[in-house]
């Protein structure tokens, strides 16, 4: 089996590649890349004349709601969502039901991912035994089992020494820390953030101190514990600064930005459209502009969806009763192209790196890396498709986001794993 992609505007910015270029694909692999390689004994060409080429996205951050909450999302929807939006790689929350903190969830997970085989499902381990909070989960069984990394996320470990133990099991064995950083006692029934508008409706405000405290307490951990930390869903200006800090001083932490937190502030939210309720909440213009200045200058090193998916009913409920939390698999790409590279926070290249090569690194996985030998995990993108978002095109079961109707740029219109085309955009 062979692909060749010709004229596409190759980037790679593992090896700073960046020119128009023909991409000659055998097997799982990149064979060859370089200018007019010929068609002959080739299997499928694909025409990108015009558009990206460039490594697979991978999202660190994603909810598949598999086993046991299946009616919102399961492997085969969440994985057809993850190649409709251009991901390759994902990396799967623990909180299922049953909590993936055992070796038999792990497994499971991996079973069916490989079974449904359009996107690489990687399954984060819960830190504590049904994410209670009280007791570890069989963290060395899992790694045996091969996880990648570690989460409580939903919820952070609130026992700082039981996290502390965590930490170091995770760093003896060389995996990551996926921090979901909330207080869980400062949210105090909060819903939205805190501020003119949760005034405004009437409801439950969540302060930049409830995510602000415990950003600083694992930072302060990780330092101590030699863990490599990645903050999840980063949504406040003091994390920014918290995040700077850290790498000031050499300790391994990363942070990432999802694409709503960019993209929409407080100010935004409809009253009574519970599609604006995610946690952490949409926060104010200032935070915005930190977060969009956090990833142009380096210091917020990831862009990831928190993809949430939820069903049409729970979400009807209003702002006090809904659960938290919205789509974004299949809006990432377009989002933060329309949000962050037009408007000049991001050139292509390094939008790149926020979703393939630092993901990439921070799981310690060969990937984000298009560069001839490296297996052929491949998105192309065209920088000139416009349209509007309708949650209707989704493939993923959640339909629950703020962005239905608004006009964006960008569009995936080929992904491609282990060298084969899972997606391809039909006009």
């Amino acid at each position: 089996m062979s692909l060749l992609i010709k004229n596409g505007h190759v980037m790679n910015p593992a090896t700073s590649f960046d020119e128009i270029a023909d991409v000659l694909v055998e097997e799982n692999q990149v064979k060859k890349i370089g200018k007019d390689i010929s068609e002959d004994g080739v299997s499928q060409v694909i025409d990108a004349t015009g558009c990206f080429v460039f490594p697979g996205l991978i999202d660190l951050h994603v909810h598949f709601r598999d086993p046991g909450l299946t009616h919102k999302e399961d492997i085969a929807t969440g994985s057809a969502a993850a190649a409709h939006g251009g991901f390759t790689t994902v990396v799967a929350m623990p909180n299922t039901k049953p909590v993936a903190d055992s070796v038999e969830v792990i497994r499971y997970v991996n079973d069916k991912a490989a079974e449904v085989g359009l996107t690489h499902v990687i399954q984060a381990g819960a830190i504590t035994k049904g994410m209670q909070g009280e007791e570890l989960s069989d963290l060395e069984g899992m790694i045996a089992e091969g996880i990648l990394a570690i989460s409580e996320d939903g919820k952070s470990v609130m026992n700082s020494n039981l996290y502390r133990e965590a930490m170091k099991i995770a760093a003896k064995n060389h995996i990551a820390v996926l921090a979901h950083c909330e207080d869980i006692n400062l949210v105090n029934g909060g819903v939205i953030n805190q501020g003119a508008k949760s005034e405004e409706l009437g409801v439950g405000g969540i302060s930049n101190a409830v995510e602000n405290i415990i950003a600083a307490r694992d930072i302060m951990l990780a330092e101590e514990t030699g863990a490599t930390l990645h903050l999840c869903h980063c949504s406040t200006k003091e994390t920014v600064e918290l995040v700077r800090d850290a790498k000031a001083k050499g300790i391994k932490v990363s942070g990432e930005v999802c694409p709503h937190h960019f993209t929409l502030t407080d100010q935004d939210i409809v009253a009574g459209d519970s599609n604006y309720k995610m946690n952490p909440p949409l926060r104010g213009k200032e935070d915005v502009e930190a977060l969009k200045e956090g990833l142009k200058d380096g210091i917020m090193d990831v862009i990831s969806t928190d993809h949430a998916p939820h069903t049409a009913e729970e979400k009807v409920s209003d702002l006090n009763k809904a659960p938290f939390g919205i789509v974004g698999l299949e809006t990432s790409a377009a989002l933060t192209y329309t949000e962050l590279v037009l408007k000049g926070y991001l050139t292509p290249m390094q939008m790149v790196e926020k979703m393939s090569v630092n993901p990439a690194g921070i799981l310690g996985i060969p990937k984000g890396d298009i560069s001839e030998g490296h297996i052929a995990d491949i998105t192309i993108f065209d920088p000139n498709a416009q349209y509007e978002i309708h949650s209707a095109d989704f493939v993923s079961k959640g339909k629950n986001m703020p962005f239905e109707g608004r006009k964006v740029t960008g569009r995936v219109v080929t992904t491609i794993l282990d060298g084969n085309v899972v997606y391809k955009y039909n006009k």
